[in-house]
């Protein structure tokens, strides 16, 4: 039950200083820009993501293309110096535009899911600078696993990057002041 509540603790700090780093602070949008022309981009989108919901390179070439020789030099050719783009599209819309809540919803879930994990880790440490550590060290890992690939591989600009860094760096030490304060309760 202890690890439970130390979730609980954890996953809505984590979700709480989200909230800060979004809607407060800059962290939450380093990196994000408005497309100009947004009418035009839709419609070509529409036009050129056939397959429908998914993340599109474009220019992209499909993988089973990269084995043949002379069409990967000429793609390269072609598009080796041309602007570049990760869409993620959908077709029918960003519910999240007109409703949050079950984004926040889902976002507080996954935060106390998280936490979850760290807390059981958490339980396992003795010592409340021990245990803050270790979620620094956790949301480190987090950005280091997911974010600074997506900065090598698919060209996610480093402010972005860098704020993904501070979001997920500060929000798991945030976290983890909370399930060490609370795991370090005497029993009473």
């Amino acid at each position: 039950m202890r690890i439970l509540i130390a979730a609980l603790v954890g996953g809505t700090l984590l979700w709480l200083w989200g909230a800060i780093a979004h809607m407060a602070l800059p962290i939450g949008e380093m990196g994000l820009r408005t497309a100009v022309g947004q009418d035009a981009a839709i419609a070509a989108l529409q036009d050129s993501a056939t397959s429908g919901d998914g993340v599109y390179m474009i220019p992209g070439m499909a993988p089973e293309q990269w084995s043949d020789e002379s069409a990967r030099n000429a793609f390269i050719g072609k598009y080796g110096t041309s602007p570049y783009a990760l869409v993620i599209y959908r077709p029918d819309g960003n519910p999240g535009i007109t409703s949050m809540w079950p984004n926040l919803a889902t976002h507080w879930l996954t935060s106390v899911l998280g936490a979850l994990v760290a807390a059981w880790l958490l339980a396992m440490a003795s010592g409340f600078g021990k245990r803050v550590a270790i979620t620094a060290a956790l949301g480190l890992f987090a950005w280091l696993a997911v974010n600074v690939p997506y900065w090598n591989w698919y060209l996610f600009p480093l402010e972005f990057t860098i704020g993904a860094a501070l979001d997920q760096v500060i929000g798991w030490t945030i976290a983890g002041l909370g399930m060490a304060w609370w795991l370090g309760r005497r029993k009473v």
